[in-house]
């Protein structure tokens, strides 16, 4: 892996190094440490709820944010390094019923290399899966609900079926009301504001492209970490934000760019006005 963006500052060392040699990281393999600090959270969130929300995605050259249903087939070790520190630093992960069902998720684990860092922040071993869903049609026999380190969440809307909550319940996930209106809809702000009231400052969303789509369209996404894989997919996979055009187009600045084996892992931070 080689940093390509923001360059280093550091001279090479040695007299005989060729001119412009500075500007160039060599390809070596990064330590989990040394990505997480590359990748840690800002000590003061800028929105107004006190809470820092980045995004994690990966797609093809062509805009695909999966293949055949699946996130899996565009990824690659260093892609799932990666994704494996962004859950080690956050606090809680939220995602979408869909993304739940179709990529067959389950609880984060603990993982020795961010024990300490985590310790240190006051967070909890592992971060709280949180789960949108308006219907909340999940199987609450999953591992993600019976066998979580955190507790689950379960984050609806003002109409879920009863029925539903009490299964929910009773899998030991905790529930989180965010809508209360008639279209039983999960706005997407209150999320960020009930997870921050819950401690969960440091959020990551994993999508999928619907969900990402309402954080956008809410204007609380405050980062984006993106993974282009150096693949054609083709077909009418949906990109990964997936809903309504935005009044108009939210603006992002470059903040890094990692390379290896041809992906590229960027990630942009949204320009506050």
């Amino acid at each position: 892996m080689r940093r390509l963006f923001p360059l280093s500052t550091e001279p090479t060392t040695g007299s005989a190094a060729p001119r412009g040699s500075e500007d160039r990281e060599e390809d070596r393999e990064w330590g989990l440490d040394e990505l997480a600090d590359a990748y840690a959270y800002p000590d003061r969130p800028p929105g107004p709820a006190g809470a820092f929300l980045r995004a994690n995605m990966v797609s093809s050259l062509d805009g695909a944010a999966h293949h055949d249903g699946r996130s899996q087939p565009l990824s690659s070790a260093a892609d799932m390094r990666i994704f494996g520190v962004l859950r080690g630093l956050a606090d809680a992960v939220v995602v979408g019923a869909e993304t739940v069902r179709r990529e067959g998720y389950r609880p984060a684990r603990v993982r020795e290399a961010f024990a300490e860092r985590r310790a240190a922040l006051g967070q909890a071993p592992a971060p709280a899966i949180a789960v949108v869903s308006a219907s909340l049609d999940l199987d609450f026999s999953m591992p993600l609900f019976t066998e979580p380190v955190v507790p689950t969440l379960v984050i609806t809307g003002g109409r879920a079926p009863g029925e539903r909550l009490a299964a929910a319940r009773a899998a030991g996930a905790e529930v989180v009301l965010t809508g209360h209106g008639e279209s039983g809809r999960v706005d997407a702000a209150p999320i960020v504001t009930a997870l921050a009231e819950r401690g969960h400052t440091r959020l990551l969303t994993e999508g999928g492209p619907r969900l990402l789509a309402l954080f956008a369209a809410a204007g609380v996404l405050d980062e984006l970490c993106l993974s282009v894989a150096p693949l054609l997919a083709a077909g009418d996979a949906a990109r990964i934000v997936n809903g309504p055009a935005l009044a108009e187009p939210e603006r992002f600045a470059l903040a890094s760019v990692l390379e290896e084996a041809g992906f590229l892992f960027t990630r942009y931070r949204r320009i506050y006005q």
